[in-house]
């Protein structure tokens, strides 16, 4: 099905569409793809992705979802490593029966380190957008991202350098205290910090440089993405987006640099969600399909549940330059009964419109007026065909290799096309 090609698995939606489920399927002894590695490309600790496996129920952050298979896990240049929280979903864990998961962990020394400090000036700067909050985390990613445009931002490798990263740390908290001054939000004392960041350093594998042709070597890779390309920091609904690259762009990057072939597989449910603030066309308040494992938070806001939206997911494929394959998740919901439909196009002011335009990469004007055309469009629904894979292959031009009935690993089913 994939042939020898490593897999980026990437969800085409606001997130939530089930990534975890798939790579957690794809590492284990059913796929049969003898998985070396699962690589994070983007993201970082905001993650959430819930795997049940064999009656184990986990919510993957930094670790990567093949952990419960005991498929080790690289964190690329690209994540924003926060090690306290990694700390305690390695703790969690081990309370389901990995044994030693921090061996199973390697570190690219390159990747930025996300701190209590970037979490609380975070949670500041919602607190004063009032009631026009963007839908943040609240844990500090974007600040981790946007402090490291401008300044010299502690990064992984730091934590076996004690004096570089008590400088860093010690300027990271003094460029932030403005932000905080009066505000609720504290952080522990840098000498804790520094106490548990030389702790991180000393139990993982802390890798120098580019790594991934070792990994690739042992086997085939599975890249792991976060969020969703709706939120992409150049492609998404600006300002509700994420201060990362979603699209694989830069899995794609990291194949190329060692000559080895990719295969993107775009996730999605068969109804779309969104997690917290944005516009959502298709969005409709009357279908409570139940949520086990997403629900409102403080700064993320409320879980919102809509209609299938193909014109959204074909700007998401047009934003990864392209998929090969189709992972569709939650068709248990559907087989339940639920009056899910989908769009046809959208009515706006100034007409009928059926495919969302592309604009140029990192043109902040485009996504702008992206987020304003969803927010006023209405969308013209019609009922879901029955055959909802073959629907969704002619709608996004990619066959759908992989379906999710339900949320165990077991409700995974292989896929053959009818073309095929």
């Amino acid at each position: 099905m994939f042939g020898d090609r490593h897999l980026i698995v990437v969800d085409l939606g606001f997130g939530d569409a089930g990534k975890g489920a798939t790579v957690d399927w794809l590492c284990s002894p059913a796929a049969g793809l003898d998985v070396a590695a699962v690589v994070r490309f983007n993201g970082g600790a905001q993650a959430a992705h819930n795997v049940i496996a064999g009656g184990r129920h986990h919510t993957f952050r930094q670790f990567g979802s093949g952990t419960l298979s005991r498929v080790p896990t690289l964190l690329s240049r690209h994540m924003l490593v926060e090690p306290l929280a990694l700390a305690a979903e390695a703790r969690e864990l081990a309370a389901l029966g990995v044994a030693d998961p921090l061996s199973l962990l390697s570190v690219d020394e390159r990747a930025l380190l996300s701190t209590p400090i970037h979490g609380a000036a975070n949670r500041c700067r919602e607190d004063t957008r009032g009631t026009a909050r963007h839908g943040s985390c609240g844990i500090g990613i974007g600040e981790t991202a946007r402090y490291a445009l401008d300044h010299d931002a502690p990064r992984v490798g730091d934590c076996r350098r004690p004096d570089v990263l008590r400088r860093k740390l010690i300027a990271l908290a003094e460029h932030y205290a403005p932000v905080l001054a009066g505000g609720r939000h504290r952080y522990d004392p840098i000498d804790a910090l520094m106490q548990a960041y030389t702790a991180f350093a000393r139990a993982v594998a802390i890798l120098p440089g580019d790594q991934l042709a070792g990994f690739a070597r042992a086997g085939r890779l599975v890249f792991e993405g976060a969020q969703g390309v709706l939120l992409d920091e150049w492609r998404g609904t600006h300002p509700y987006t994420t201060w990362s690259t979603v699209e694989p762009r830069n899995a794609r990057a990291m194949l190329a640099r060692i000559g080895e072939p990719g295969y993107v597989l775009g996730v999605t449910r068969a109804y779309l969600t969104r997690h917290g603030a944005g516009p959502f066309p298709t969005e409709d308040p009357d279908l409570t399909i139940p949520e086990r494992h997403n629900e409102t938070g403080e700064y993320q806001g409320g879980f919102r549940r809509g209609h299938l939206d193909p014109l959204l997911l074909r700007y998401a494929v047009d934003a990864c330059d392209g998929i090969d394959g189709l992972a569709v998740n939650h068709l248990d919901a559907v087989d339940a009964g639920n009056e899910i439909r989908t769009a046809t196009a959208y009515l706006t002011a100034d007409g009928c419109v059926d495919r969302l335009r592309l604009g140029p990469w990192q043109d902040l004007d485009h996504q702008r007026s992206l987020t304003d055309l969803l927010a006023h469009a209405t969308p013209a629904l019609t009922a879901l065909p029955a055959d909802l894979p073959g629907y969704l292959e002619a709608e996004l031009g990619a066959p759908v290799v992989l379906t999710g009935h339900g949320p165990d690993r077991a409700d995974r089913r292989i896929r053959i096309p009818a073309e095929a």
